[in-house]
């Protein structure tokens, strides 16, 4: 099954007995769940990536329901039936606070993440905290996008303030390099800013969330080209020598810190 098939992959991958490991199987048995994903055509890597993390949580999730089951231990099985190391891992929390702007009610609606897409502010240059404060800044509902207010038992403006509630131990970043224009998608080439460590979120937490931790950039997606023929390369930095590698299909090659700052990154791992 897909936990089998990546356990393998990432038990190969450490092993270090050859100068590289294909996915094949992995990606076999993914691809037989979700067909989207064949080797003939070329699919979005955010995309599969949250298929393989919602693929892998959905497995292990079973398991530990299972290994409750058998400790007979129905209060802990309740409490962990939706949890699995993915989301102990991934798992943020996203409040969203609506505002009538008549009688002035808040409402807040939360939603669970595991990846931010994050919106592109610019189309030359920018930082990833200006691609925060774009996603954070607060949003007016008017016309077509207003609110049916309970209290006033109408539709009203509203405006909506996002935080967050609960910060990931891993948190991924999606940018938002493909947007359409009109009837045509393009590719958005903008030089994106991301820092290598010190990347703090207290300026979008909720109030009552008092984590103030600082993350590490620990990987990289890249995605060079356009929308019909690019080409997805990673890097990778082992923790232990604060090393950093390229990978590029079956080459591995070792990188300075200063080659990890590109203008093609679509994914950001934290």
């Amino acid at each position: 099954d897909s936990v089998a098939a990546f356990s393998w992959l990432i038990s190969n991958m450490w092993l270090g007995e050859c100068k590289c490991v294909t996915p094949e199987a992995f990606h076999s048995v993914l691809e037989k769940r979700y067909p989207n994903f064949t080797k003939e055509t070329q699919q979005d890597a955010q995309e599969f990536l949250i298929c393989v993390l919602n693929e892998l949580h959905e497995a292990l999730k079973n398991v530990r329901t299972q290994l409750c089951k058998r400790k007979h231990a129905p209060e802990a099985q309740r409490s962990v039936n939706e949890t699995s190391i993915i989301t102990e891992l991934f798992e943020g929390q996203l409040s969203y606070a609506i505002t009538c702007l008549e009688c002035r009610t808040t409402t807040a609606r939360p939603e669970s993440f595991t990846v931010l897409s994050l919106p592109v502010p610019s189309k030359s240059t920018c930082s990833l905290q200006d691609c925060l404060k774009c996603f954070f800044q607060q949003d007016k509902l008017t016309s077509n996008n207003q609110i049916h207010c309970s209290l006033c038992g109408t539709k009203q403006d509203a405006v909506v303030e996002t935080t967050i509630t609960k910060a990931p131990q891993i948190v991924i970043f999606h940018l938002k390099r493909f947007e359409w224009q009109g009837n045509n998608r393009r590719k958005l080439l903008t030089d994106i800013h991301y820092p290598l460590s010190n990347l703090g979120l207290s300026p979008y937490n909720a109030p009552h969330c008092c984590v103030d931790a600082e993350y590490s950039l620990y990987a990289v997606v890249n995605h060079s080209g356009f929308l019909d023929n690019g080409h997805y390369t990673a890097f990778c930095k082992r923790s232990a020598t604060e090393t950093w590698y390229r990978f590029d299909d079956e080459w591995i090659t070792k990188i300075p810190h200063s080659s990890v700052q590109t203008n093609t990154a679509y994914l950001l791992f934290y």
